[in-house]
């Protein structure tokens, strides 16, 4: 006998037994009657008792078939109850969501957003993961994760929310004393602030109207994990920082920083949210993706 019982066959026997026909069961379960005639075989030969008393006319349970009757019974109502709260699950917004956010990105853009989610999905948890390095996801049970970048070639799957553009950015004092670059390759020259986590490791690439493409690797006096703490030093005047919109924004609406080489464009990232392979996405995940992606989106029209 093998370690598994046939849940499959144990479950047919018992839909006979309910129905009291082979051809209404295998009728039920979309299956042919031969089908479900093998499986109650097969079942028979496993144990080594006859389950049924069988003539043209009528079907009766025997001692053997009557004892398994009410397990079978138990155990094909509780695999049903399994899949339809398996099925409830999947369509029906419920259920913990352990989401990985960048950290300034996640306190600055997402947990604002977390009081309004919550009361739409009351059944719907957050464990919400805060950290600017790339986390993986299979490897520690997320269900989801927010990416700002030009994703890379990746089993995940990906949907984009909205566009996330960067500025090369300094406070006017710097620029006062220092002068403004005009060229890309003028940075090399200037001290610059650099991101541990930067996906072209610590190059800036830069396009123009004209199609001319510059890159280069800026140095300074300091380099961070976390692009918030960038802000005091640039703010204070010290260097040149190459920051996203959700960290930059404010100040530059405010003045407080400048954004230099408007002639050149950076390669636009944008805010995905990947989860795992491996089907569709449960609905609570769904949700959260549709909600973030609406209010992303308001939230940079607001700004344009």
């Amino acid at each position: 006998m093998s370690k598994l019982p046939d849940f499959e066959a144990l479950a047919i026997f018992a839909k006979v037994v309910e129905l009291r026909s082979f051809a209404a069961a295998a009728t039920e379960l979309s299956l042919s009657k031969a089908t479900v005639s093998k499986a109650v075989s097969r079942l028979e030969e496993r144990l080594g008792a006859r389950l049924f008393n069988r003539t043209s006319r009528r079907l009766a349970l025997t001692d053997a078939g009557q004892k398994l009757s009410e397990r079978a019974a138990r155990l094909l109502a509780d695999g049903e109850a399994a899949e339809n709260e398996a099925l409830a699950q999947s369509t029906t917004p419920r259920g913990l969501v352990r989401l990985a956010v960048p950290m300034s990105f996640g306190i600055k853009t997402v947990a604002p957003l977390l009081p309004e989610f919550m009361e739409a999905y009351p059944e719907v948890a957050i464990d919400l993961h805060l950290s600017d390095a790339t986390v993986d996801l299979i490897g520690e049970g997320f269900d989801a994760g927010l990416r700002i970048a030009r994703l890379p070639d990746s089993s995940l799957i990906a949907r984009r929310l909205c566009g996330m553009p960067r500025y090369t950015v300094a406070a006017p004092s710097y620029l006062k004393r220092h002068g403004r670059p005009t060229h890309p390759m003028h940075l090399a020259e200037h001290k610059c602030f650099g991101y541990a986590y930067l996906s072209t490791q610590g190059v800036w690439h830069y396009t123009n109207a004209s199609g001319e493409q510059a890159s280069v690797r800026p140095a300074g006096q300091l380099r961070v994990n976390n692009g918030e703490a960038v802000m005091p030093a640039l703010l204070a005047g010290l260097g040149i920082a190459d920051l996203p919109d959700f960290i930059v924004g404010d100040a530059i609406a405010r003045g407080e920083v400048e954004v230099i080489l408007k002639g050149w464009k950076q390669p636009e990232g944008a805010v995905h949210l990947v989860t795992p392979p491996g089907g569709p996405r449960p609905a609570r995940v769904e949700v959260l993706a549709d909600f973030l992606a609406s209010h992303f989106a308001k939230g940079r029209a607001q700004r344009k």
